[in-house]
């Protein structure tokens, strides 16, 4: 991967591979979940902490027969076991629980695809019966088994016990010296053991990630599964190729989002929310009809009904904005209330903020909140109508109806319904001139003259 980070923690629509192969691990509620490692382990462990899973190192790289070999003892022999892989992420629950049913009736469960270019895979080979009789890795298949289409995914499963017989047979006797899982099949087929093959619904289930181009297309794999997702939810995408869908996205009914828009969940839209084009939406809950706007970045906020967001606004963590509120152009919530029906339409910051119903803020408002310490709250009363150009210096006060007026810096409480505002005298100077422009001679003569003289050698 020419990376630091290790391979099965390189990101994939917001999170690790390995994550993504957990998570439909997970979907089927096993008994338990063993993770083995190697290079990066340290790394892999601390991004996958919070997770209850087993761990087994596999200090020596010999193989994916050798891999299974170091998590088997921790497996009871009346168990299932189904063999993962960190780096195929795209893997789905239903096609997981297909191999698992298989190995409930104790077969061999394998996963096989038919592939136009089955390059880099090893062949399934069956005998005149069409029985499953043994797995040739790409390397070491010869002419006639290289036309083979159908390959093996690396997939599988069967009972604890039977793998254990099996893995005690195989031989690192191959181009590569290692101890390939694939022979398990041969040896179960010499036992007598039944081989069962099962399919994936979607052949970019069994994409392999070795380097940035296979983690491209598995990006762009997952994108095209996520928005035709949303589409068959009533969802309307203006261009399906354009729009980044990341967790769990719930929708309401005819939604629109349009080009460029970046949903990372958990997040939820209303009944006809309208998402504008190259929006950020992440952890957050918009009600019915409301309007984003283009380049508006929102995380971690709740808003409700009717509202209009942006162009070019952000909303922070904390922010909650009620219903028929209205954020505009350039402004900022964080860790802010706004009430239904208030406007910040302009080019202002509101932080820590508690703002009542019907409130106008003014443009170029700035709660200063930060002391250079700590946070202070500003607190807003009902209709207050606060002007263009005001500091409102925290901890604060608002009442309910006042009038800031503009250009105002506020620093103790404003009452109800009166007008509070902080103003110097305005003065005009009768014999000011305005500059004007000198030529480059003259200008360079006077920036002489009000030069100090330099000491003399």
């Amino acid at each position: 991967m020419h990376s630091d980070l290790p391979k099965v923690l390189q990101p994939l629509a917001g999170k690790p591979l390995l994550r993504h192969v957990v998570d439909a691990a997970i979907a089927l509620d096993p008994q338990s979940i063993h993770v083995v490692h190697g290079h990066g382990g340290d790394a892999v462990r601390a991004a996958m902490s919070g997770l209850a899973l087993d761990w087994a190192l596999q200090a020596e790289q010999r193989g994916t027969g050798h891999a299974l070999m170091q998590a088997l003892p921790a497996i009871p022999d009346d168990h299932g076991v189904m063999v993962l892989y960190g780096d195929v992420p795209l893997i789905q629950p239903s096609t997981l629980r297909a191999l698992a049913d298989v190995c409930a009736r104790g077969k061999l469960a394998l996963l096989t695809a038919e592939l136009a270019d089955p390059a880099g895979y090893g062949r399934i080979l069956r005998d005149p019966a069409g029985r499953v009789s043994a797995i040739v890795e790409d390397k070491d298949a010869g002419p006639q088994e290289r036309r083979i289409h159908e390959v093996n995914t690396g997939l599988l499963a069967a009972p604890a016990a039977r793998l254990r017989e099996w893995l005690v047979d195989i031989r690192p006797d191959n181009s590569q010296g290692e101890y390939y899982l694939t022979d398990v099949v041969r040896v179960a087929v010499r036992a007598g053991s039944p081989v069962e093959t099962v399919g994936p619904a979607d052949e970019t289930e069994i994409l392999g990630i070795n380097d940035k181009c296979q983690l491209a297309e598995a990006e762009s794999a997952y994108r095209r599964a996520r928005t035709r997702e949303l589409m068959r939810h009533g969802a309307t995408l203006v261009d399906p190729t354009r729009v980044d869908v990341r967790g769990e996205v719930r929708l309401g009914r005819d939604v629109l989002i349009d080009v460029g828009a970046v949903l990372i969940g958990p997040l939820e839209l209303g009944d006809r929310v309208t998402v504008g084009p190259y929006c950020v939406l992440r952890d957050t809950k918009i009600g019915a009809d409301t309007l984003i706007n283009p380049h508006s970045v929102i995380e971690g906020a709740k808003l409700g009904a009717r509202c209009i967001v942006g162009p070019y606004a952000r909303l922070r963590p904390g922010t909650d904005v009620h219903d028929d509120a209205h954020v505009g152009n350039f402004v900022e919530l964080k860790n802010t209330e706004l009430g239904a029906g208030s406007k910040a339409n302009h080019l202002s910051y509101l932080g820590d903020a508690r703002i009542g119903r019907d409130v106008n803020i003014g443009a170029g408002t700035i709660t200063c909140n930060y002391d250079g310490a700590n946070k202070w709250p500003t607190t807003i009363g009902d209709g207050a109508f606060i002007g263009s150009g005001s500091m409102l210096v925290a901890p604060l006060t608002i009442g309910a109806g006042a009038t800031i007026g503009a250009g105002s810096t506020i620093t103790a409480h404003a009452p109800d319904g009166k007008l509070t505002l902080t103003r110097v005298k305005q003065t005009t100077h009768e014999t000011w001139i305005r500059p004007r422009k000198v030529a480059d001679a003259e200008r360079s003569a006077k920036i002489a003259a009000a030069s100090p003289e330099k000491p003399k050698s």
